[in-house]
């Protein structure tokens, strides 16, 4: 089994909402920047952006709100390649903070070339199979209310 990529940062105050806890959108905000490092770590980094006017395109994500997050805490993501297809990179992210799991993430992306899906290149292709995990059991999860 692959090891995660792994992406560390502290809490800020800033991020603090009215209760005291870490706002929704700054789990969004540091998900990203887990994103972006799995993308360095499958050849999708800045130089090759900036090379081939390429990136990955966020198409749909699914955000699991699991604990509370304070100030002053180190977060550490630990984010997985659940799949992957000609175009798609599917993402699992997992952030932990004092050793617990607090909240989960799923990123389905599009490699994008000059404004348009586009099939990714070999090598990085390659590079996220290397790091494909079994997809966990909560990935793929619906709202729905039970009646």
């Amino acid at each position: 089994m692959s090891e995660p990529v792994i992406w560390r940062e502290p809490v800020v105050e800033e991020w603090i909402d009215y209760n005291g806890h870490l706002s929704e959108p700054y789990y969004v905000l540091v998900f990203g920047h887990a994103t972006d490092a799995v993308m360095d770590a499958v050849g999708l980094g800045p130089a090759y952006r900036s090379e081939h006017d390429a990136s990955l395109y966020t198409v749909e994500a699914h955000v699991r709100y699991l604990d509370e997050v304070s100030l002053g805490v180190d977060l550490e993501v630990r984010s997985s390649v659940i799949g992957v297809t000609g175009k798609l990179l599917w993402i699992w992210h997992e952030m932990y903070a004092d050793g617990r799991l607090r909240a989960t993430e799923e990123v389905l992306g599009v490699h994008v070339t000059g404004g348009s899906s586009s099939p990714l290149p070999d090598e990085v292709a390659a590079a996220a199979r290397a790091l494909l995990v079994e997809a966990p059991e909560e990935a793929s999860g619906q709202i729905a209310l039970r009646r």
